[in-house]
């Protein structure tokens, strides 16, 4: 009895290793896995490029008080309920959904662009040109507040897509640390108090002033030029040097003739003038009493 159960319970496993054997080779073609993604840690180096943030221009040039330069090159996290915002100043912020889910979201809420100014002030930094977010681009304005240490402290959307964000710094605590004025080289110096000097006298009204200011700040990279820039090939620029050029002188011998058919008319006329040798070759000096052609001398006979 005991040896026809054994005989049982080999037969049992055989049939069981060779059922898993069925399944593991003859169904192997149709069973695939599907791998949940993962977008926990997007901007990690050693993960595809295809699937790292991907930012829609380069940040503005570092430009601002000098002492907040050495903020440039660093970033200040904050973790708020399950996202993670990173702020880079001059470079971007980001924000990162802390969770495995298959769609967690990580993206760009901003990228360096330009101060926000206001009565001689600088009042926040906009990062502008973030990530698609429906009919518009996701941006960020930081304000800066004195603190003891450098921290990303909140993080708020206060309408869709625009994000505001508070960044305390012992950098700005001097009252005069967020002043424009002294950022600006001399050249613009004088400039703004040129514009300022003619806003005093009414000579311009409130948006020309407004204008002014604005070319000034962007000739000092503080705000981001809206002007357009076209580049001109050089054999056009030669050739527009060669036509003017060429203008001129055919100018000139339209004027040379002019002036010899008009000589020819004042001695037609018998009207005598004067030539002044320090004039150019070819003027003409005529007298004032002798311009009426016509014989009458007018109100200058009465005098």
């Amino acid at each position: 009895m005991r040896g026809l159960n054994r005989r049982r319970f080999h037969l049992m496993r055989t049939w069981v290793l060779c059922l898993s054997l069925y399944f593991s080779h003859g169904l192997a073609g149709k069973m695939k896995i599907v791998e949940e993604p993962n977008t926990f840690g997007l901007n990690n180096p050693f993960m595809a490029q295809g699937n790292r943030l991907q930012p829609k221009g380069s940040p503005s040039p570092v430009s601002g008080p000098v002492h907040l330069h050495r903020l440039a090159g660093r970033c200040f996290s904050l973790t708020e309920s399950i996202y993670k915002y990173e702020f880079c100043p001059f470079h971007n912020i980001t924000q990162h959904e802390q969770s495995f889910r298959w769609n967690a979201y990580s993206g760009i809420l901003g990228i360096w662009q330009e101060w926000e100014m206001a009565n001689n002030t600088f009042t926040g930094m906009w990062m502008r040109d973030g990530d698609t977010c429906g009919t518009r681009n996701r941006e960020t304005k930081v304000i800066l507040l004195c603190s003891n240490s450098s921290n990303l402290v909140q993080v708020s959307e206060p309408s869709t897509c625009v994000y505001s964000v508070t960044f305390e710094t012992p950098l700005v605590c001097h009252p005069h640390s967020l002043l424009v004025y002294p950022t600006l080289n001399e050249k613009l110096q004088k400039e703004w108090d040129e514009v300022e000097q003619a806003r005093y006298e009414g000579l311009i009204t409130e948006q020309g002033y407004n204008n002014l200011l604005r070319d000034i700040f962007e000739d000092a990279g503080l705000l981001k030029s809206n002007k357009a820039t076209e580049t001109v090939p050089q054999a056009k620029v030669d050739s527009e040097k060669h036509n003017s050029l060429q203008k001129c002188q055919e100018d000139y011998h339209k004027q040379s003739d002019e002036i010899a058919r008009l000589r020819a008319l004042l001695t037609q006329n018998n009207i005598l003038f004067e030539s002044n040798p320090n004039e150019e070759k070819g003027a003409v000096t005529v007298p004032t009493k002798d311009q009426h052609l016509r014989g009458d001398t007018g109100l200058l006979d009465l005098l």
